[in-house]
């Protein structure tokens, strides 16, 4: 029966990726008639631009961009995408770069994105392409700061359990490019993003911090953030400088330089997890959507999943057997231990020891990007032989998860998810599936 619910866990996981291909989510927000460019509620007149580029970062970005070559073709002048993974394109030009930690690959290419947008004309189209991973993908920082001093933040700000809306608030202002500033660089350019939500909620100013969205957050929000989760005094000192001079602000709604720029959101969590909900239910469970805003200490949102898990058996609520349970959103971790994992196996790891011994029941969780935290694992799978099958390889579950070891401890059980880069990003998905 473990097995069983195993394979039927990764048939409906598989499921939820393939909604989310970058591809077809541009092509269905994005389409051309002649030489009319339809986005949305807006028309773009191909025969008024005199340079069509291309621009973006992020996981999804380079499948995004192979969407908008088939639709413009040899009308792309050129263009630039900085992803961690190459996919080979044709008019628009690929740079391979450092995730989730920014590496000097990833500078040089923010370099040329912000040349490519500063030096457009007013008769000229922007089409820039932002999936999650963006922020890490597009670093810029302002002087003085290094590019080992931004390693450095990011280090920090990933450890420390802080939301993707607080570490993208601190990364907007110590950026050139994030926070607007591209859509400022882009003016009076007329500019088109599409994006793909990796974001709770799809906060447009917080997906990929927001390179061409109004940024409502300020520099005193950003300290405020640094302080709340004690990491002011770790900061390097250009940094704590930067945000303590409130120089120069990232531009507000209203700014003009977005009176020429529309922003689409083309795949989000929402489209995954209603894909997810389709296989559970073709594949005979009673199906509930839980939430898709789901955030927390991984291991905290763990537990409240095991709970919900054994109301199922005990009651038949919030939904009998056989049910499926699907939630989707982003967790965080606070990294205490020395050991080696990410966010969707530790999840994994914290549910495993809440529902030990508890019979044919399964919980996995994963990320739809196929790579959690600095792992080649997307996630892992859990059920109520978990902790008893590492006990015989004489493996402590709770060690392990003190030690925030978890790829270490799925990767001896073999009960890792692994999918390989997959090209697209928006966010997490749980499920819990539990049998007659």
């Amino acid at each position: 029966m473990a097995d069983s619910l195993h394979r039927q866990a990764l048939r409906i996981f598989k499921a939820a990726l393939k909604a989310a291909d970058p591809v077809q989510a541009v092509l269905n927000h994005v389409r051309r008639e002649k030489e009319i460019l339809i986005a949305g509620d807006r028309r773009y007149n191909l025969k008024s631009f005199r340079n069509i580029y291309v621009i973006g970062a992020g996981k999804a970005s380079a499948r995004m961009a192979l969407a908008i070559e088939q639709l413009l073709g040899q009308r792309i002048t050129g263009g630039l995408v900085n992803v961690p993974n190459a996919v080979k394109l044709r008019r628009v030009e690929i740079n391979e770069c450092g995730h989730p930690i920014p590496d000097r690959r990833g500078v040089a290419g923010a370099r040329r994105i912000a040349k490519i947008a500063s030096e457009a004309g007013p008769d000229d189209l922007i089409v820039c392409l932002i999936s999650g991973g963006a922020s890490a993908l597009l670093p810029l920082p302002p002087p003085p700061i290094t590019l080992a001093e931004k390693q450095a933040v990011t280090r920090l700000l990933l450890h420390c359990g802080a939301t993707i809306h607080e570490i993208n608030c601190v990364r907007k202002h110590l950026s050139l490019i994030k926070g607007g500033q591209l859509a400022r660089l882009a003016y009076p350019a007329t500019l088109l993003t599409l994006i793909l939500s990796d974001v709770i909620g799809d906060d447009l100013d917080v997906i990929g911090s927001g390179p061409t969205t109004p940024d409502p957050s300020t520099f005193a929000d950003a300290r405020a953030i640094l302080e709340k989760y004690r990491i002011w005094s770790k900061l390097p000192r250009s940094v704590r400088q930067i945000v303590s001079s409130e120089i120069a602000e990232t531009p507000k709604p209203g700014d003009k330089i977005f009176h020429k720029t529309q922003n689409v959101i083309v795949g989000s969590n929402a489209l995954a997890v209603d894909a997810a909900a389709r296989e559970a239910r073709r594949l005979g469970f009673h199906t509930l959507v839980l939430s898709t805003f789901l955030e927390g200490e991984a291991r905290e949102v763990a537990r409240v999943h095991a709970s919900i898990t054994k109301e199922i058996r005990a009651s038949g609520r919030p939904v009998k057997p056989p049910a499926c349970v699907i939630t989707g959103g982003e967790t965080t971790v606070t990294v205490r231990g020395q050991g080696q994992g990410g966010r969707n196996q530790e999840f994994a790891l914290a549910a495993a020891l809440a529902i030990a011994g508890l019979r044919d029941t399964v919980i996995l969780s994963g990320g739809t990007d196929g790579s959690d935290g600095p792992t080649v694992a997307a996630g892992a799978i859990a059920d109520g032989t978990t902790v008893t099958r590492a006990e015989t390889l004489g493996h402590n579950a709770a060690a392990f998860l003190a030690n925030n070891d978890s790829y270490s401890f799925f990767d001896a059980l073999g009960d890792l998810v692994k999918t390989g880069p997959t090209g697209t990003n928006v966010a997490d998905i749980q499920l819990i599936l539990v049998p007659s």
